[in-house]
């Protein structure tokens, strides 16, 4: 108990950031760090993945201002570049973000402030939409968090039970990772991954409710379905490897679409009842969507960017679990 409350009282936060060809969202993020009222000094370690466009330049803005280290690497996956942070890292606890995100000034006091009053060796927290974000991607931000499409389960405290840090906005002590190697070579669902080893090794994660991020996430309709179809095919994989965490949602988005399309036509065929329960749903996420973003045209889109989000997702499960048996 002695070692831990020293622990908690000593906490010294490496923030690890890979990047790859991202130099103008690096710029935005360490400008959302010098803003931070945090008091004690932390450090920044950029893993720069082969990128091509690196951020050098923009690293050079920020000397004096915070504590940067930079590293260049092979391209490699975001998973084994943030392995090579925590390796460099000079913290005890390690905060990994994506490139695209932006903190608000709270967030470092808000992580010590709850890691210091019920300690665990990983966290992870919510993502939400800044202001200046585009009507497309505040759509995408809403289709990814909404109770109505996701269960609200990346960014509800209420109703999460035992949460899964998302590698956008999560934590993770040094004894943890020295424990669990950190994350694997797997591309897509390595942070899941990581959090079943974490469960499995005997460490507790948390969700941390006020340490959000604003996260950017995909600025277009055809990434964003290539980021849910990837998803999508890392869950079987995810169940075969972990049987345990399989759950009958899983193929809610693919039913989904299965039945949409089994809707449709025979709305045109036979008759036009078969199609109303989908209209419904997308009118309930039109609702809930105007409510939150106060904005016709983010209610609009969501129901687009819902769509793309079940149809990735719902794609890329089928295909991964009757063709794929193991992902890269």
């Amino acid at each position: 108990m002695l070692f831990l409350y020293l622990y908690k009282m000593n906490l010294k936060f490496s923030l690890i950031i890979p990047v790859y060809n991202r130099p103008q969202e690096i710029e935005e993020l360490l400008y959302s760090l010098t803003k931070q009222d945090y008091k004690d000094d932390f450090e920044v370690l950029i893993i720069e993945d082969g990128s091509e466009k690196t951020c050098v330049e923009v690293l050079k803005r920020y000397e004096g201002a915070l504590i940067i280290r930079y590293f260049y690497k092979d391209n490699s996956g975001a998973g084994l570049s943030r392995n090579v942070g925590m390796e460099k890292a000079l913290g005890n606890y390690f905060i990994i973000l994506d490139s695209d995100v932006l903190l608000p000034n709270h967030y470092l006091s808000d992580v010590a402030k709850a890691l210091n009053s019920n300690f665990t060796n990983a966290f992870g927290g919510a993502d939400k939409a800044h202001v200046s974000f585009t009507t497309w991607q505040k759509a995408i931000n809403f289709s990814m968090t909404s109770l109505f499409t996701t269960g609200g389960i990346r960014g509800k405290k209420k109703g999460v039970g035992k949460f899964q840090p998302r590698s956008f906005n999560m934590g993770i002590s040094k004894k943890a990772f020295e424990a669990t190697k950190g994350f694997s070579e797997l591309k897509y669902g390595e942070d899941i991954d990581l959090t079943f080893r974490l469960w499995e090794a005997g460490f507790e994660t948390q969700f941390i409710e006020d340490a959000y991020v604003y996260h950017k996430r995909r600025t277009n309709i055809k990434a964003f379905y290539k980021q849910t179809f990837n998803f999508g095919t890392a869950r079987p994989y995810l169940n075969r490897k972990y049987p345990d965490s399989a759950k009958l949602t899983y193929w809610f988005p693919s039913l989904f679409i299965i039945g949409f399309d089994i809707a449709i036509l025979l709305a045109l065929f036979l008759h036009w009842i078969f199609i109303l329960p989908f209209v419904f749903y997308f009118l309930v996420v039109f609702v809930d969507s105007f409510f939150k973003s106060e904005s016709l045209r983010v209610a609009f889109c969501s129901i687009v960017t819902t769509y793309t989000q079940f149809l990735g997702y719902g794609l890329g499960f089928l295909k991964s679990t009757f063709f794929v048996k193991k992902i890269d």
